[in-house]
Formats: structure tokens, C-alpha cells, sequence
């Protein structure tokens, strides 16, 4: 993760070698958009860890631990999709509940509909993007999760 944040780095080093006056309205325009944000997302977080806050992690392992793969599936994308958590939390959540027995499958389920499927950031991304390309993509996420979801699967002999 650190090398990402020294690439941006570098990259806004090389930009403002190229042009300061350009790169500075870049910086203004982000730091602007991200204040327009920053209510929303502050919402989402709330409401967010109200949820997990209810929802503990071997509350969820006990439904996603279940002997019906397909159930157990549904439920890991539907509780990945209305869940918004960091790549930082939501690989070590996993491994938790792959130490409670939950399969590969459905923490595949999980994890991808987690960082894909974005229900609790619907109004942002309305906001930002219209309401019609915000549910093709959330669909698109959806199908995409549940079959990198039947692929891990099929890798872990866990599906067919």
C-alpha cells in the first residue's frame, strides 16, 4: 500500500515539474470535490459501523458458515454489498472467518461484492455518475462477484 502512496507522490512531483499552475487547479478541484463528499461519506460511515456493530464478525460467520453453499453465498453478496470497509479491514475479516469455517467460495462472494457492489454508496455515486449508470454498474459488480465467487470455488473444489 505504501508504494501506491509514493507513486502518487511521484507522479504529482512530475506533474508539478510539467505545469504548477495546472497541477495546483488539479489539487484545488480534488480538495473541493472531496469537501462536496465529505458529508455523505461521513453518513455512510456511521451508518456503516452501526451495522457492523450489530452484525459481528462470528455473527456472520455463523450464516455464512452454513452447509448451503448457494445460501451461503447469497447472503456473503448481500452482506458484502450493503457493507463499506476498507481492503485494510475487510482481507483480515476474511481471514476471521475463514478460521470459523466459512469457505473460500463464499469469502470470495464476500470479499468482492465488498469492494465491488456499492449499495450504501448508491446516493453518492447517483450523485456523481446518474442514477442509470449507478445500477448498471452495481449490477455488472454483482454478476462479476458471484462469478469470481463460482471460479474460487471450482479452484478450491469447494463447487461441481
Amino acid at each position: 500500500m505504501m508504494y501506491l502512496y509514493g507513486l502518487a507522490l511521484i507522479a504529482l512531483i512530475v506533474s508539478t515539474l510539467f505545469s504548477l499552475k495546472k497541477t495546483g487547479q488539479a489539487l484545488k478541484a480534488a480538495w473541493k470535490l472531496f469537501l462536496n463528499m465529505l458529508p455523505l461519506l461521513t453518513i455512510i460511515i456511521i451508518i456503516v459501523s452501526i451495522v457492523l456493530f450489530f452484525l459481528p464478525e462470528n455473527v456472520i460467520a455463523k450464516y455464512l458458515g452454513t452447509n448451503n453453499l448457494i445460501i451461503a453465498v447469497i447472503i456473503a453478496v448481500a452482506i458484502g454489498s450493503v457493507s463499506l470497509l476498507p481492503g485494510f479491514i475487510a482481507f483480515p475479516l476474511c481471514g476471521l472467518l475463514l478460521n470459523h469455517g466459512v469457505s473460500y467460495t463464499v469469502l470470495a462472494a464476500f470479499s468482492t461484492s465488498l469492494m465491488m457492489v456499492g449499495i450504501v454508496t448508491f446516493p453518492l455515486e447517483k450523485k456523481y455518475f446518474g442514477t442509470k449508470l449507478t445500477i448498471l454498474r452495481n449490477i455488472v459488480s454483482l454478476v462479476i462477484a458471484v462469478i469470481v465467487s463460482i471460479c474460487i470455488g471450482i479452484i478450491y473444489g469447494e463447487v461441481l
